[in-house]
């Protein structure tokens, strides 16, 4: 029998892990930790009352080390999914770093000083990899974590994340979490400018949190059972697979058409970021539909499913497009965390990150039939480019037909040279975990396992983490990030981008 602590369970996830992971016979025991934030007081009631002796609650937050000790005390597993996701992490720099940053640190310092120590599966994000285009919309655990600049949460997930990896935890798992398909999709996105951050052509993987869930249960029953392999101590990447692999464009027409719309009966193109946001399709997704199978919906099926859940939403097909645009539209887009409002603002910023420039805002076409679309095959055959045979990889810097474990000196030399830096280790005695010396382009050294570095995609924490983000000048010096940054940026572009102490983006240019 197990036992399991969980952080997040009152999320869309967190909700499915619970639910389906004390389905399993095997399963003694879920401690969760609920803040103490009223609503979670009628939470923890219903939780109690449906699961009786087998659920424990601990209240607090993720960020008080003492809160995280009692959490992870006894326990065989921690599944660490709490976060504070955007819009609520734009509009509270503070709450997202007490989350996604400090509670991280805590949980992760907990279960490292508990006897015995748990297994611990740290849910991380696709943030990490910043933007992607038409040009590279796959990619894979090891590819370049640039964090689009002002991407708050996901500049404090990627400082969780390297805390995890720089732990030396016993038994731990990094899960990079995507786009999440919930019941209250349409509900959660009409009270903020958010959803005008998604690109048209950003490659999206969608995922249901129902099979995000279940991905837990399986783990957690796989392993219970000596049955996972060799899972541990890996980065994998959560998706649909190819049933989940959109655009913008197409998850704007999915979500819109159960109210009777679509991308281009709601929108103009101009009112949506170019740039500047994230998202990709994963090469590397089925390794763990390999171990788990556990990828069973699929993203226009259940867009399908909420329309039957929320037949309210059927009401929106007999009001005219206008209408719904003066009452709901209009509204979010002038929202002030909209790009469209950024650019009759002229947030010099946040357009430029966005857009380029404010010219280049401006001139974006208002009609769709001069707008380029991937999903239309503007830029080649659709169909061909959601085909991970056709895939163009980015290079890591070494031969990945070798294991880590047999890489040479030199060839990690060379794969820090790659990034703009040198390995410093004088030798690599073949163990991917222990931490070697490196040295970035700047100057600033660190130590950082090899498995962290040319696997997780992580280099320099003072440079990449990622506030100021420098990557402007960092690219012209690392041809890892290069490969990727140079899709959606401009060579001659030289700037720095910063969040000011009171949340304001704010840009300098450089020479």
């Amino acid at each position: 029998m197990i036992k399991i602590a969980m952080t997040g369970a009152s999320g869309n996830m967190g909700r499915e892990a619970l639910r389906q992971t004390l389905e399993l016979d095997s399963v003694a025991l879920v401690r969760v930790l609920l803040t103490l934030r009223k609503r979670n007081d009628k939470l923890a009631k219903k939780m109690k009352k449906q699961y009786g002796a087998r659920i424990e609650i601990v209240r607090g937050t993720v960020a008080d080390r003492a809160v995280c000790d009692r959490l992870v005390a006894d326990m065989d597993y921690v599944v660490h999914m709490a976060a504070v996701i955007p819009p609520a992490s734009d509009a509270s720099h503070a709450w997202s770093e007490e989350c996604n940053r400090r509670g991280a640190v805590s949980l992760i310092d907990a279960v490292k000083a508990a006897h015995p120590q748990p297994k611990y599966i740290h849910i991380s994000t696709v943030a990490l990899y910043g933007n992607r285009n038409e040009k590279h919309p796959f990619g894979r655990v090891g590819d370049p974590l640039a964090v689009s600049p002002f991407d708050r949460y996901a500049m404090d997930k990627l400082y969780g994340e390297r805390y995890c990896l720089d732990a030396e935890l016993e038994t731990w798992a990094v899960l990079r979490q995507t786009a999440m398909l919930h019941p209250n999709m349409m509900k959660d996105n009409v009270s903020d400018g958010l959803m005008f951050h998604t690109a048209l052509n950003a490659p999206l993987e969608w995922v249901s949190a129902r099979d995000s869930g279940y991905l837990i249960k399986r783990i957690l029953e796989r392993d219970s059972a000596c049955e996972i392999g060799d899972f541990w101590k890996k980065i994998y990447n959560i998706g649909a697979g190819k049933k989940g692999m959109e655009t913008g464009y197409d998850t704007f027409n999915d979500g819109f058409a159960i109210i009777g719309g679509s991308a281009e009966k709601f929108f103009k193109p101009h009112w949506l970021a170019s740039r500047n946001f994230h998202g990709l399709w994963f090469y590397d997704g089925d390794e763990l539909e390999k171990l788990f199978h556990y990828q069973r919906d699929d993203v226009r099926g259940y867009w399908q499913e909420i329309a039957r859940h929320h037949k309210i939403y059927a009401l929106g097909k007999l009001v005219p497009a206008p209408l719904i645009d003066l009452f709901l539209f209009r509204r979010l887009r002038n929202h002030p965390n909209s790009p469209y409002r950024w650019v009759k603002d002229k947030d010099t910023a946040r357009v430029v990150a966005t857009f380029g420039s404010q010219e280049a805002a401006e001139s974006l076409s208002h009609d769709w039939k001069d707008y380029q679309l991937m999903a239309k095959g503007d830029f080649g055959d659709y169909g061909a480019m959601r085909d991970k045979k056709n895939a163009a990889l980015l290079s890591h810097g070494y031969d990945e037909t070798k294991p880590l474990e047999a890489l040479s000196l030199e060839e990690l030399r060379s794969a820090a040279a790659f990034r703009g830096g040198d390995c410093l280790a004088e030798r690599y005695d073949g163990d991917p975990y222990r931490k070697i010396s490196w040295r970035c382009h700047d100057g600033h050294c660190f130590e950082a396992g090899v498995y962290t570095v040319l696997k997780g995609g992580h280099w320099c924490p003072v440079c990449h983490q990622p506030a100021p983000w420098d990557f402007d000048r960092i690219a012209k010096h690392s041809p890892f990030l290069a490969q990727v940054w140079y899709d959606s940026h401009g060579k001659d572009e030289n700037r720095v981008y910063d969040l000011a102490p009171d949340g304001r983006a704010v840009m300098k240019e450089t020479e």
